[in-house]
């Protein structure tokens, strides 16, 4: 069977103000756990656009917000120095970034049925059979692997995307779009990519032969536009809104950490590939649950009692973790040490 996954690096523009706005609510969470959280970013060339809502203990001035989006944007590699050896019209700069902030009270409607979720909601979670992938499919783990590499690599720029197809776990097809100064770098991201990516493949490097300009100054980016990316690549169903804006009181986030979570729980006590199916009710504490094997097969059917309160502690959503979350996927090898992966 073919499959086929796709990767991006943060330095990519919608995973660019994915960081952001996980940046920014880790600074709300140092202040005050219990912060609710909901704020989409938007990017293109210089300009910045936070909006949304935040319930907090902490209160940033606008100037202070814009301080932490820059400093968010350098974190991920786009410097001074980064944009000297690019050029401005090729890239962006976090120190230069012009912030607009509209960011206002949440609803109470919202607060008040914060002891169950805080929407409605259909999640999906996978996990397979294999302990190579930690549980993850293998396209999809191959493609982040290699961009994770190239990005590390620093042969090229920090915008990077990978495509891999494969055929029953073999991989049959390559792609890779990297920021090159030099086309003569191409030999070399093609030796990075055959070190990585063992067997016999047709590999290409920058389908139109050149790729300099990126970032926002090439791309406007926007939260939430690669969930295939950050869940399960072309292998499972996406439920829900992007998990990058929210506090862990959105079933957004915290029922898809669930959904993986039964999933790798189901997998390991049917000896398969494991689907999970999740819906809930806003201010409900119930949650609907079906799980299948890889064919469709029903394996358990149940109606779970869920605390969103006590999910964020034990998942330890109430600490500074977002971040790191949004930096190489929320499943998988790199997020080993966050408690819905053990």
């Amino acid at each position: 069977m073919i499959k086929f996954s796709e990767y991006v690096s943060l330095g990519h523009p919608d995973k660019i103000a994915d960081y952001i706005s996980q940046y920014l609510l880790d600074r709300y969470i140092e202040q005050d756990a219990n912060t609710r959280y909901a704020v989409e970013v938007q990017i293109k060339g210089s300009n910045v656009t936070l909006g949304g809502e935040v319930s907090s203990k902490a209160h940033f001035s606008k100037n202070l917000i814009a301080k932490f989006v820059r400093k968010a944007v350098c974190e991920i590699g786009y410097t001074k120095d980064y944009q000297r050896l690019w050029g401005c019209e090729n890239t962006v700069c976090g120190e230069d970034l012009s912030v607009t902030v509209n960011i206002s009270q949440q609803s109470p409607d919202i607060a008040q049925g914060l002891t169950g979720w805080g929407d409605q909601g259909i999640f999906f979670g996978m996990a397979t059979n294999s302990t190579e992938t930690c549980g993850m499919p293998y396209d999809h783990t191959i493609a982040k692997r290699l961009c994770k590499v190239l990005f590390d690599s620093g042969v090229g720029g920090l915008d990077i995307k990978t495509q891999v197809v494969t055929e029953d776990n073999a991989v049959k097809k390559v792609i890779v779009a990297i920021p090159l100064l030099h086309e003569a770098k191409i030999d070399t991201v093609k030796g990075i990519v055959w070190a990585t990516i063992d067997g016999e493949y047709e590999l290409i490097v920058n389908g139109t032969g050149h790729y300099v300009q990126h970032t926002s100054i090439a791309d406007c980016g926007t939260t939430g536009r690669k969930l295939a990316v950050d869940f399960y690549g072309g292998n499972c169903l996406i439920g829900g809104g992007s998990p990058w804006t929210k506090d862990a009181s959105k079933a957004d986030l915290t029922l898809n950490l669930l959904a993986r979570r039964l999933a790798k729980k189901y997998t390991l006590k049917h000896g398969c590939d494991t689907f999970v199916r999740l819906a809930c009710c806003i201010g409900r504490q119930e949650v609907e649950m079906c799980v299948q094997d890889a064919v469709g097969n029903v394996l358990e059917e149940d109606l779970l009692i869920t605390d969103p309160a006590k999910l964020r502690q034990e998942y330890m959503l109430d600490t500074p973790i977002y971040a790191s979350m949004c930096r190489w996927g929320l499943f998988g090898e790199y997020q080993q040490d966050k408690v819905w992966e053990k």
